[in-house]
């Protein structure tokens, strides 16, 4: 039922009824009107918050969030009483699934009463709609955004925000660096402080800094055989040969290191991009190992780290580099936004001067007044406590669409379920023509990545990335099926189906 409500309420947003900034009735008002239990109504609200369609302002009441476009009224239409809602409420047993029996609630605006409207569907998977399940980006609804603003106002209001105005340091905020410094040590066993921090835009800024600062032309880069393109990218227009270094199933092949003398190595040790493969102990030691004899750099992009659902997450190589080796690169958009641009870098503190002065040259400095409201969230512990969320949040979806590929793709696809990370890895059936497959999904508005969207040597190999945090459990089975109905046909198909 509350599921139900929170729907009603959602539709009444999108078509208008409800603008941005209205307030929604109390919980208790709502829950009389609809003859339900109170604990209904606050269920469905939790619900609403969660998503981001309201935010609540404690005693102030809840309200539809700011942060939505404006809708013009349409399809306003009779308006049922109470009664109406009771009789649904009755029968929902044997329609649900069917959309019988949503309510819609509208705003207690001044001079309003009250109402109940019809329901009318708005179906996320329509076919205007397409799921990028190729991008591993965060679910952007999920942004705390009431909570951000809340903290970038108090800043501009305060004296040190109206001086975060002007011309800052290079580094970055030195309270963001401070607090993220302090997050590194208690969190990932990292000994870092301030003076080890660059706060970047975004992790690619980290990226083609460290870059800059280290590969001159025609030294060699050393690479996961499959791995992020936009980082060979920045390294390829520094001069360098990418030398790939192949992978199993417990991470870098780090034997294969032998004979090749890189400047550095770009690695993805925790989840690593894109076969969500953590790297194992062993190997950890060996490459931290032959990083000091050979006196190379490593270059290690931890780029979501707190979604690991099995088991605390595991150390980074950071926290265990006594010879200083490792150049730690880190993001807050898997937290927050890709948009916000915040990134950060965690080395020696040479290393970071001299990234500092290279970051000087195409962007003296970041967004200060942002990097300290986001300081403040950390400093209060709300950043910690929105990531808490959020892994949950992304858990529940890894294992929604879990089950969906079980269910749908069961001859298609194999996978092992990752222990984290926000996406999927699965081998796709001999049977499969798999770039056919790519071709039609897309047709039925969902793009997926083949595995040789992510190998330097550009050959085919028969595997996918499914990407799932971005959106919710509806929605990746909603997905899931479109795949399963994109399966070329032949005399195969109805095992691949399942």
């Amino acid at each position: 039922m509350f599921v139900q409500v929170a729907r009603a309420i959602t539709d009444d947003i999108r078509r208008g009824a409800l603008q941005p900034g209205d307030r929604l009735p109390s919980t208790r008002a709502l829950a009389t009107q609809f003859a339900v239990n109170r604990n209904t109504i606050v269920a469905a609200y939790d619900e609403l918050v969660a998503q981001g369609w309201v935010v609540t302002r404690g005693a102030g009441g809840t309200f539809v969030s700011a942060e939505l476009p404006e809708r013009h009224v349409r399809d306003v239409r009779a308006v049922p009483d109470a009664r109406d809602v009771r009789a649904a409420r009755a029968t929902r047993a044997g329609r649900r699934g069917q959309g019988a029996a949503a309510v819609r609630g509208v705003a207690a605006r001044p001079g309003y009463d009250v109402r109940v409207l019809p329901a009318t569907s708005v179906p996320f998977g329509s076919a205007e709609m397409l799921y990028h399940l190729s991008g591993g980006v965060p679910d952007t609804r999920l942004l705390p955004s009431a909570m951000l603003s809340r903290a970038y106002r108090r800043v501009l209001r305060s004296p040190a925000g109206r001086a975060a105005l002007d011309y800052a340091d290079p580094h970055g905020a030195p309270r963001l660096r401070t607090a993220i410094a302090a997050m590194l040590r208690t969190s990932r066993g990292i000994p870092a402080t301030a003076d080890n921090i660059l706060i970047t835009r975004g992790s690619q800024m980290a990226l083609d800094l460290a870059t800059r600062l280290l590969v001159r032309p025609g030294q060699t880069v050393a690479v996961e055989e499959l791995g992020y393109r936009p980082a060979w990218r920045a390294f390829e227009e520094a001069g360098a040969r990418l030398e790939p270094i192949a992978l199993d199933g417990s991470g870098l092949v780090v034997d294969e290191l032998a004979g090749v003398t890189p400047r550095c190595i770009y690695v993805t040790p925790h989840h690593q991009y894109p076969t969500t493969v953590l790297m194992s102990p062993a190997r950890r030691m060996a490459l931290l190992d032959r990083a000091r004899r050979e006196r190379f750099a490593i270059l290690e992009d931890d780029y979501d780290h707190e979604f690991h659902f099995e088991g605390r997450p595991v150390a980074p190589l950071a926290a265990d580099d006594p010879g200083g080796n490792v150049i730690y690169l880190g993001t807050l958009s898997k937290i927050l936004a890709p948009g916000l641009r915040l990134g950060f870098v965690a080395a020696p503190e040479q290393v970071i001067d001299g990234l500092a002065r290279l970051r000087t040259i195409a962007d003296r400095q970041g967004d200060q007044v942002l990097e300290l409201a986001v300081a403040d969230l950390i400093e209060e512990g709300e950043l910690q406590r929105h990531a808490k969320k959020m892994r949950r949040v992304y858990e529940a979806r890894r294992d929604a669409l879990v089950t969906a590929l079980r269910r749908e793709l069961a001859g298609a696809l194999s996978f092992q379920l990752p222990a984290g990370g926000i996406t999927l890895w699965a081998k796709v059936a001999a049977e499969v023509p798999l770039e056919v497959w790519c071709e039609r999904a897309r047709a039925r508005g969902v793009a997926i990545s083949a595995a040789r969207d992510f190998a330097l040597d550009g050959k085919a190999r028969p595997y996918v990335r499914l990407a799932y945090a971005r959106y919710r459990e509806s929605e990746l089975l909603d997905a899931v099926r479109r795949l399963r109905d994109a399966l070329p046909r032949g005399k195969n198909s109805t095992r691949l189906a399942g």
